[in-house]
């Protein structure tokens, strides 16, 4: 497939997207005026308003950027910026007509059902073209071709992520290498050739991206390439060295001017903070009016077993390593440890027989609904350590602070594949932390969700809690 044809392509996707886009706005509002509203005296009146804002709407879908190339990047990132965008038209098109006087010739059901229909289509008709786009791509068809500068351990690792999402469609024809010890083998199945002659390489095969694959030690190296290339027409990336390190939530942004990529972000930050604030407060209040029966039945079994408080109230590092503290039921006999405390352990005396029921059987942090409630804590994410037990392990176990990047929780995605209960090896620990690592990597409602049901049919026995 030519080079010209690619690019004819990529342009006739993004005029179809901005087709769809202006008739979709103009049909749907169409549709629901002759479904409800019906009245052809003025229907003048609503297309023409329709077709002026659906004018609107493709300008600031420009300004927002999303008629970009979205190969490779989130489609939930599109998803935000699409409704983000069409929701300010939508509150642009109410001032106007509160400005004009005219909000009373427009039907309130009308307009609501046209702006929520035209968010899903807006959404809905984009999630077919990216699937009919990745067959394509898997097929060989609508391919971007690029080459690599560098053929290093980074260059390699970037060409074994392309190719195995081959459906971005990005296609390596080439790595390109200073070292002349790496020209004429190849590396992931694409020959290295000397950076020698690149200009008139790239001008002869018409590639139109270069990926730069260097070390940061390389600063000059890069500043050399950009200025050799500085006459062709050609988009250069520059891919940071970030494979050789652990980090969480890579994000590149910009604040006042300055690229900033950040290492260990956490995903619960603007819309996925509503949406996890949501979920836990709605799941809470579910799970609360469900079990208060169980409450009343496990606080009296406490109180008549032994003498103390029903809830033992303990202080350990919530969100961002914040103090907060932690309600669970009390299970071991009134005891004082001073700073240092110890884990509960298999036939441990300090533990009463209601006690070890409640443990065994996870009713002892059924509290905990109540820390959700007061935004303490979620009902999903890391389990919340002991603070003298974040202390021992922070310097011996990589990464362990990192746990704090979310508000720790009920469970968690350790604790439903095994790892749970008493932490007396290294091992343990590093396998648990592991996992939370992953979890907050991995973030998503449809993960929680897996883990709230994973959670009900293995997560609330366990021999391993005691």
């Amino acid at each position: 497939m030519s080079n010209r044809f690619k690019k004819d392509f990529a342009g006739g996707v993004n005029f179809l997207a901005q087709l769809l886009d202006f008739s979709g706005v103009i049909l749907i509002s169409l549709a629901i005026f002759y479904f409800y509203v019906q009245e052809e005296n003025v229907f003048a009146l609503y297309l023409n308003s329709t077709i002026y804002f659906a004018l609107i709407t493709l300008g600031i879908f420009q300004k927002f950027n999303i008629y970009s190339s979205w190969r490779g990047r989130s489609k939930f990132e599109r998803f935000r910026k699409i409704t983000s965008a069409y929701l300010f038209v939508a509150t642009f098109a109410v001032i106007v007509s509160a400005l004009t006087k005219t909000t009373i010739q427009f039907s309130r059901v009308w307009f609501v059902a046209w702006v929520l229909g035209t968010l899903i289509y807006l959404n809905t008709y984009r999630i077919i073209i990216d699937l009919i786009l990745q067959y394509s791509r898997r097929k060989g068809w609508n391919l971007k071709d690029i080459i690599v500068f560098g053929a290093g351990e980074l260059g390699k690792s970037v060409g074994e992520k392309i190719n195995e999402a081959d459906w971005l469609g990005f296609n390596i024809v080439a790595y390109i290498d200073d070292d002349k010890d790496k020209i004429g083998k190849s590396l992931n199945g694409k020959e290295i050739i000397s950076a020698e002659g690149l200009a008139a390489y790239i001008e002869e095969k018409q590639i139109r991206e270069m990926w730069i694959a260097l070390p940061f030690r390389n600063e000059e190296r890069v500043r050399e390439l950009i200025h050799e290339l500085r006459h062709i027409s050609i988009s250069i990336k520059f891919i940071p060295d970030i494979f050789g390190f652990r980090s969480l939530n890579q994000e590149i942004s910009e604040i006042a001017g300055i690229p900033i990529l950040q290492l260990n972000g956490t995903p619960i930050h603007g819309l996925n903070r509503i949406i996890k604030e949501i979920e836990d407060k709605v799941i809470s209040i579910l799970i609360l009016l469900s079990i208060w029966p169980i409450l009343i039945a496990v606080a009296v079994a406490i109180k008549i077993e032994s003498r103390g408080p029903i809830l033992f109230k303990q202080i350990r590092n919530g969100w961002d390593g914040k103090k907060i503290k932690v309600y669970k039921f009390r299970s071991m006999f009134v005891h004082d440890e001073g700073d240092k405390i110890t884990q509960a352990k298999k036939n441990d005396k300090r533990i009463t027989r209601v006690g070890a029921f409640i443990r065994r059987t996870s009713l002892d942090e059924l509290p905990q609904f109540i820390n959700v409630l007061q935004g303490r804590m979620s009902i999903v994410g890391p389990r919340p350590h002991v603070i003298s037990q974040n202390e021992e392990y922070k310097d011996q176990v990589d990464f362990y602070m990192q746990r704090h990047r979310v508000k720790p929780g009920i469970t968690g995605w350790a604790q439903v594949c095994g790892y749970r209960g008493e932490t007396d090896t290294l091992e343990k620990m590093s396998k648990r932390v592991e996992y939370d690592l992953y979890y907050i990597e991995n973030w998503s409602l449809g993960f929680d969700i897996k883990i709230i049901f994973m959670t009900i049919f293995k997560g609330f026995i366990n021999k391993n809690a005691y």
